[in-house]
């Protein structure tokens, strides 16, 4: 599954485990709270003041650590 700005938080983790080192090293918590479950990451983002560049930059770099293990 390739993950986009309007994956849930939550599935996306539970899909790709690896990938929340990543998010919490960017000071993106949203990880382990109740909103994972129903936030978009793209909504999750913006809540941590990312612009649209900064999300499709993390998105890129989320698909890249899903394929390259």
């Amino acid at each position: 599954m390739k993950i986009t700005k309007q994956t849930i938080i939550g599935e996306c983790i539970m899909m790709h485990p690896d990938i929340a080192d990543f998010l919490l090293g960017i000071g993106f918590h949203c990880v382990g709270c109740f909103g994972a479950s129903f936030e978009t990451l793209e909504q999750g983002l913006k809540g941590y003041g990312k612009n649209e560049k900064e999300i499709k930059e993390i998105i890129e770099r989320l698909n890249s650590i899903i394929e390259n293990g």
